[in-house]
Formats: C-alpha cells, sequence, structure tokens
C-alpha cells in the first residue's frame, strides 16, 4: 500500500481497507496525517512570521501615528526632551493622544523591593515607581485621518 493510500482511506474504511465497526477513531479518519498537518503548520507557522503578519498595528504604521498631547514633563531638568505625559492626578489629562476619544486606564503605583546580589547573597532596599496606562479609541493620526487603535504605556 503506497504512503498516499494510508494517509487517505476511503470514507468509512480502516486503513486495511475494512469498514469500520463501533466508533471511529480521529487519526483514521483525518484528512491529514500527523506528519501532514505538521509539516502544514510549519509552513504556515514561517509564512506568518515572514509576512510581518504578527507585528501589532501600531509597528507597522506609518501616517496613522497618533498625535501626542502638547507640553509634558521634563524629568531630566529644563532644556532636555519633553516627555507628553502628565502625572495621574485629579483634573489632569490622562490620555497621551491628542484628538483623542475612547477608554483610558492608569495606574501610578510605588512601593519597595528587595535586591539580592548573586554573588555575595547580600540584600538591599529598592524604590520603585510606575506609571501604567492604557487607551483604546478613535483618534486623528498624523495623516489627518480617524483611526481605531490600543496604545500601552508603561
Amino acid at each position: 500500500m503506497s504512503t498516499r493510500q494510508r494517509d487517505f482511506p476511503l470514507n468509512g474504511q480502516s486503513r486495511n481497507g475494512l469498514h469500520y465497526v463501533g466508533h471511529t477513531h480521529f487519526w483514521e479518519r483525518a484528512l491529514l496525517s500527523r506528519r501532514q498537518f505538521m509539516t502544514v503548520a510549519a509552513g504556515a507557522t514561517g509564512v506568518v512570521l515572514g509576512s510581518g503578519l504578527w507585528m501589532p498595528g501600531l509597528a507597522s504604521a506609518h501616517g496613522n501615528a497618533p498625535r501626542p498631547i502638547p507640553g509634558g514633563i521634563q524629568p531630566f531638568g529644563p532644556g532636555t526632551e519633553v516627555f507628553h505625559v502628565f502625572p495621574i492626578a485629579p483634573g489632569v489629562e490622562p490620555s497621551t493622544i491628542t484628538d483623542f476619544h475612547g477608554s483610558i486606564g492608569a495606574a501610578e503605583i510605588q512601593g519597595t523591593g528587595t535586591a539580592t546580589h548573586t554573588d555575595t547573597g547580600t540584600t538591599s532596599s529598592l524604590v520603585f515607581d510606575v506609571d501604567m496606562r492604557f487607551m483604546q479609541g478613535v483618534y486623528i493620526g498624523m495623516d489627518n485621518e480617524t483611526h481605531n487603535g490600543t496604545f500601552a504605556f508603561i
């Protein structure tokens, strides 16, 4: 029996040509063998990874990038780069996108942690302060067109 005949038995027949008695088993009635399935799956994965389909929408965006809000903070002092974000506080703009209409979630987390030096085993206390936000909605991009998008700021 050729590989082709073993991999594709006639409907209702087992690999030895006899009709089924009782219930059927998946791999006996499947149109693809496990080897063929794995080959097709590996090929499809290669196509998807090679085509850029797995990249997030904004990463491949060109003119539809959102406009940042005017102003912001200069954490490294006057004359340094402006980060188009304001601290999380009541009455302060939580979005980092101009002309945005949608949902915004924001959290400022502060705390301490313990660092352990892996060579010596000594520990020390560390302070952390995290500002995380997400935005999902409609915005006007740099191309002056309306777009839908989801964004995160960590």
